[in-house]
């Protein structure tokens, strides 16, 4: 996406990789939308660190980054013992993996980069072949985006009004994202359509991360709170619900996204809305049997308790707003059932939930 930085138009990648400095590159999520801002981790700890605080949070994006966070790690080790680097590729490997556990993408990524390393006969071989696999993951990352767009284009009829939820988009992915992708589809080709953008409590990633997307690309737009969904749905003024997803399981088409998606789908059944989830294939977890085993990360009580900002001086503040002696509850995802769920949206066509496991060979391949 092309963002306005340091007074000239520029392309950005949400994730990128300096070699030179055995970096990686990344946009400051949390100064968004007040301040656009890069920063740089020096080691895969910081890589993971960063996963975690949500420097760099979406689906696609935490994969490239873990992905990259890996090849980082294979490429500070010291030494030519094989056996040596391979523990501490699996150490880099289990730093990642536990910074974010509800999303299957890193450990994907992850995955494609550990294997790509196996055909390596020396250690430097295999720091060359972790690196490369880890710009493919990227690329393919931003080619799924591509291709989920052309899908999904079909869908954003003139004048249609879409609600989204959370951030599924170019800053959750390397580049384009999921649910926006029909959307700038859709828009570039001159198709006048609004979107609703939930807020999505408790980090409002909604408000400050897919509305400032939108604003870039001159979208129409307007931000509603999470519980107004219902009543514009009621008022007949949603006609389509697109989100995103961290882990699709494969067998059963349940679907793990940011906590209140489930609301969001059993409203739209209840007013007869199609309820789209646009995934890349990385998101398809093929091995997980039932939602109920998958990891829901639990945040801490302060994102619910409280807000971070930008004061009128510009300066980022956290401010409490809750009652100061009440504790809460963060659960940072839930999950969806495929019998509310219309369509996965995939760059290789839209299936029903259930269907996902008949077309594996095609969805793998």
């Amino acid at each position: 996406m092309r963002v306005c930085y340091k007074g000239r138009s520029e392309h950005f990648k949400t994730v990128s990789f300096e070699a030179s400095r055995n970096e990686v590159v990344l946009i400051e999520q949390r100064l968004l939308p007040h301040q656009f801002k890069l920063v740089s981790t020096l080691d895969y700890r910081a890589t993971a660190r960063a996963i975690q605080d949500m420097v760099v949070r979406g689906a696609g994006a935490i994969g490239a980054t873990a992905a990259y966070g890996l090849a980082q790690g294979a490429g500070a080790f010291r030494g030519a013992n094989l056996e040596r680097f391979a523990a501490h590729c699996l150490v880099v490997y289990q730093t990642l993996k536990e910074a974010r556990p509800t999303a299957v993408d890193p450990v994907n990524a992850m995955n494609d980069v550990l294997a790509a390393m196996l055909v390596g006969e020396s250690v430097e071989e295999k720091k060359a072949l972790a690196l490369s696999a880890a710009e493919e993951f990227a690329l393919n990352d931003v080619r799924h985006c591509r291709g989920i767009g052309e899908q999904g284009a079909p869908l954003i009829s003139p004048g249609i009004r879409v609600l989204t939820h959370c951030n599924a988009g170019w800053l959750a992915f390397v580049d384009i994202g999921t649910a926006t992708a029909p959307l700038y589809d859709a828009h570039a080709r001159g198709v006048p359509f609004h979107v609703f953008c939930d807020e999505t409590r408790p980090r409002c990633q909604g408000a400050g991360l897919t509305a400032w997307e939108l604003a870039q690309e001159g979208i129409s737009h307007q931000i509603i709170v999470d519980n107004a969904a219902g009543f514009l749905m009621w008022r007949r003024e949603i006609d389509l619900v697109i989100v995103g997803s961290d882990r699709v399981l494969g067998r059963t088409g349940e679907v793990a996204n940011k906590i209140g998606t489930y609301t969001k789908a059993i409203l739209a059944r209840r007013h007869g809305i199609p309820f789209y989830v646009a995934i890349p294939m990385s998101t398809i977890d093929w091995e997980t049997r039932r939602g109920w085993d998958i990891p829901i990360e639990e945040r801490s009580e302060e994102e619910v308790c409280g807000a971070w900002g930008v004061d009128s001086k510009g300066r980022r503040a956290y401010v409490r707003i809750a009652n100061p002696t009440s504790g809460a509850r963060n659960p940072g995802f839930d999950v969806t059932p495929p019998d509310l769920i219309t369509g996965i949206i995939t760059p290789r066509g839209i299936f029903k939930p259930r269907e996902l496991w008949k077309n594996r060979s095609v969805l793998k391949g």
